[in-house]
């Protein structure tokens, strides 16, 4: 007795949930990814210890220091986005897909940090390197925040 789609075929792939908005099959974007709530909380706390840096910087050396703390976590914003730009355009159909679009992404965050502190350190007068560099790593260690956020 063979058996078909509705009397449970173990071969036949379940529908994909519906998304509003969205016909099936069809990817969410590129600012998709960009508009999940882990990537918003990693934003907002990379942002607020940007903040905390440049006042932290403001207060014991002033406005050089200030600027570099904020180039510092700026740099690592940017790359954060770059990383969910790229995420949310790449394919996710296949684990090998979602592995290829994570290091794709990875790539673009690492360039544009590698970009953000030449950029800085060549072309910026007056930078301060403790108070950037600080503020930066402390930024990146903060990316770690995604994984504690839920959708």
């Amino acid at each position: 007795m063979a058996q078909g789609p509705a009397t449970g075929d173990v071969k036949t792939p379940p529908p994909p949930p519906a998304t509003p908005g969205r016909p099936p099959g069809q990817r969410a974007g590129m600012f998709a990814t960009l508009a999940s709530r882990p990537m918003r909380t990693v934003l907002w706390w990379q942002a607020l210890a940007t903040l905390a840096g440049a006042t932290l910087g403001a207060g014991l050396s002033g406005r050089a220091a200030a600027l570099s703390a904020a180039l510092g976590g700026g740099i690592t914003v940017a790359s954060t986005v770059a990383y969910a730009l790229v995420l949310g355009i790449g394919g996710k159909a296949t684990a090998g897909a979602s592995v290829v679009t994570m290091l794709r992404a990875e790539g673009a965050k690492i360039l544009v940090i590698f970009a953000g502190l030449w950029w800085a350190m060549t072309r910026v007068p007056g930078i301060r390197p403790l108070p950037m560099f600080a503020t930066f790593v402390v930024t990146v260690l903060l990316f770690r925040v995604a994984f504690l956020a839920r959708d």
